[in-house]
């Protein structure tokens, strides 16, 4: 059974002190030189008797993005070091970024996540404790579901952290439109006296992988509502320019009124990831 919510922020929070020495926790807040540390969310069970990994990191820079490769400074071990985590990383707490998905025969086996960032290296440990189990699809005591993304309308929907994907090309320096239909049950905060303001998803894009720096028109582009069979029913574009050549990962992330990261209890948000080939 999954680990009451209170019992999952706590551990939530408990995860990013352990990964880090004392001295850099305490460290003051700075726009660069800081390191980045992995954030173990929890885990869950897929519906052929895998589990997946729930994933995040905390970038403790206010302003530097960081690219760091594959390899010796961004590894997932064992049997990694690719295990599909990010190579760009945006400033602050990033919730729920991906999944590692481990056999069912995992059981008490762990995987590590260790990242060197500013000459300052971090390790996170990740297992299939109990005590992590967490309910993504739906939130506890609330019935609340994440929304539902589509990169094409009418087509096949991801919902959830485990990310829906698509493939695009573009040549430079062409802009790249990016458009998503969203889907969502509408469903309010806990104890809301009323409906918080504008629509009740919000579409947040960013750079996952590549060589070179992603500009977005806007990274957080306007969902206009449109008809459909869900509560709301939604639609949000944008373009995004690349400074050079090469294969990216774009991350797409529809919030519902929870917010990131589902206030802490990892439940309603679905993450989408859009591989372009820049020529």
């Amino acid at each position: 059974m999954p680990a009451p919510r209170s019992i999952a922020i706590l551990f939530a929070s408990c995860a990013l002190a352990w990964a880090q020495p004392k001295p850099l926790a305490m460290e003051p807040i700075h726009d660069s030189g800081q390191s980045v540390t992995g954030a173990f969310e929890g885990w869950f069970k897929n519906a052929d008797g895998s589990f997946s990994i729930l994933l995040g990191y905390f970038n403790r820079n206010l302003k530097e993005e960081l690219d760091i490769a594959i390899g010796p400074d961004n590894r997932i071990e064992p049997g990694g070091p690719d295990q599909g985590q990010p190579t760009h990383f945006l400033p602050r707490r990033q919730w729920g970024v991906f999944t590692v998905t481990v056999p069912k025969d995992f059981g008490k086996g762990k995987i590590t996540w260790t990242l060197t960032a500013n000459k300052q290296t971090t390790s996170i440990p990740a297992s299939l404790d109990p005590l992590w189990e967490v309910s993504p699809f739906k939130e506890e005591g609330e019935g609340n579901t994440p929304p539902a993304i589509r990169f094409v309308e009418g087509g096949a929907a991801g919902q959830g952290p485990r990310a829906i994907t698509d493939e695009l090309m573009t040549t430079l320096p062409n802009p790249l439109t990016l458009t998503v239909w969203v889907a969502d049950d509408a469903k309010t905060l806990p104890g809301a006296r009323a409906l918080p303001k504008g629509p009740p998803v919000t579409v947040t894009w960013g750079k996952f992988r590549g060589p070179g720096a992603v500009t977005f028109a806007s990274n957080k582009p306007a969902v206009e509502k449109i008809e459909g069979a869900a509560a709301f029913n939604g639609k949000a574009s944008t373009t995004a320019t690349f400074s050079e050549p090469g294969e990216y990962i774009l991350r797409v992330v529809a919030n519902d009124w929870s917010g990131d990261g589902g206030r802490g209890f990892q439940c309603c948000w679905t993450n989408g990831q859009v591989k372009v080939t820049v020529k």
